[in-house]
């Protein structure tokens, strides 16, 4: 689709023309965004969490590396912010991803790095039909089921997204006074956990946020939720994810990642565990104690 490039963010993006022959004609690129934008404000500003390795890989290779590894995925586009571009560039040049087409700079907002990568494939000619997959890099675990649940759900739908079943009961509140209340209670059934990818045929997301962009109050924290708000009208499909899928959001999030990591990639021998935890304990102390 495009030449993969790492791209100053003062530096407009240049995209190449779609290449014919990338696949045949009758079948529809199948693109996977993936966002590496974000500043981990609730991790650790100076120490992006897509860099932090678990289980002996960057997060954002595991993430690259999922998409990568899935035949049915065509082309990838990486989203990043200044503070990583460099080093995500070099990761993925030593990992040899030969899928990732761009690396293309992120927005102040999720919303604003979506959008970017959405411009950036509608200069390159992408079409209506193509199925986009939008992943945060953050989650590192995404299972290929997911990915190829997603694929095959735009086959029948606009959209889907991941997510899993609530295992818990589900609060919706309202304001009262200082106080939240409970305004009403769903049925459990009916409740699941977003996570992500979540895929789109191109048409669809790029009307959703043509849509949501005269809104003063648009601020989403995913792409499913500007389709569900400015296109009322399109259903968006449940596909199964799993418990593994996890967001890693704050350092208490490591040692969970570090078990699923282990489960992947097979145990550590014990010099091995050791050392990995106490890099991991050395991290977590060096945080509270600033």
């Amino acid at each position: 689709m495009c030449e993969k490039s790492s791209v100053p963010q003062s530096e407009q993006t240049q995209a190449a023309s779609p290449d014919p022959q990338a696949s045949p004609a009758s079948a529809a690129p199948v693109v996977a965004v993936v966002l590496a934008a974000g500043f981990g404000t609730r991790f650790d500003p100076d120490n992006p969490k897509q860099l932090v390795s678990v289980g002996g890989k960057e997060i954002v290779v595991w993430s690259i590396e999922a998409f990568e590894g899935d035949p049915r995925i065509t082309d990838i586009i990486v989203v990043v912010n200044a503070q990583v571009a460099d080093e995500v560039n070099r990761l993925i040049d030593a990992n040899g991803f030969g899928k990732v087409r761009a690396i293309i700079p992120g927005g102040a907002e999720r919303s604003d790095s979506t959008q970017n990568a959405l411009q950036m494939l509608a200069d390159a000619g992408i079409p209506d039909g193509a199925k986009i997959l939008i992943h945060d890099a953050v989650r590192p675990f995404v299972e290929r089921r997911s990915i190829d649940g997603c694929i095959d759900a735009l086959d029948e739908f606009e959209a889907a997204t991941v997510a899993v079943a609530s295992t818990d009961t589900v609060l919706l509140t309202e304001d009262l006074g200082d106080r939240k209340v409970i305004r009403s209670v769903p049925e459990r059934p009916n409740t699941f956990r977003a996570q992500t990818p979540q895929a789109f045929r191109f048409a669809t997301i790029r009307k959703a946020y043509a849509a949501a962009a005269d809104d003063p109050d648009f601020h989403p924290t995913d792409d499913t939720r500007v389709v569900v708000d400015y296109l009322p009208d399109t259903p968006v499909a449940i596909v199964a994810g799993s418990e593994t899928n996890l967001k890693i959001t704050t350092l208490a999030d490591i040692p969970i990642a570090e078990n699923i990591a282990e489960s992947i990639r097979g145990p550590r021998t014990r010099e091995e565990a050791k050392e990995r935890m106490h890099a991991v304990f050395a991290e977590a102390f060096k945080q509270m104690h600033r």
